[in-house]
């Protein structure tokens, strides 16, 4: 049996810069080396390939489960009868160093919070327990640590070392 993977959920609004702050967080720890696994949760229906491609036929078909494998890597579309939860597709994503999941808001995991003041009206509601770090533009008084939505490398620095103990 493998090393359990850190898992750190990233929580906010839309509009409040996650996907933007993201990128850089993953190419910062990815320039350290490290392996990241990133999970998205989405209430939208979405497209498994581009219309027209013979995947994205055969699952418009009706299969259960459609897999697409290249010289760079896979997919894979398994129908369910509801949302399969995080600890399904965390025991897909195999060896990695870190597992950052955007959603899944209500599961018990460190979470980074991201509020940008100018964009979202209300920072999301996360237990203080659950609150690894926020990153936001705005001050406000909170027990965990704060950085600038700027501050890449203060984060990766940050999750280096509490989360990968480096």
């Amino acid at each position: 049996m493998g090393k359990l993977v850190p898992v750190v959920g990233l929580a906010g609004y839309s509009g409040a810069g996650k996907t933007t702050f993201l990128e850089k967080l993953i190419a910062e720890l990815k320039n350290r080396g490290y392996k990241i696994g990133i999970i998205k949760h989405t209430h939208h229906c979405v497209e498994f390939d581009h219309p027209g491609k013979d995947s994205w036929r055969h699952a418009r078909a009706g299969a259960d489960f459609v897999a697409l494998a290249t010289p760079q890597g896979y997919s894979l579309f398994k129908k369910t009868d509801g949302d399969p939860g995080p600890r399904v597709l965390i025991s897909l994503a195999g060896e990695l160093d870190l597992i950052i999941i955007e959603g899944y808001k209500k599961e018990k995991w460190p979470k980074i919070e991201v509020y940008y003041q100018h964009g979202t009206t209300e920072r999301p509601d996360v237990p203080e327990n659950e609150l690894l770090a926020v990153v936001s533009d705005a001050p406000y008084l909170t027990t965990a640590p704060h950085f600038a939505l700027n501050d890449i490398v203060g984060v990766a620095n940050y999750i280096e070392r509490v989360v990968l103990k480096k």
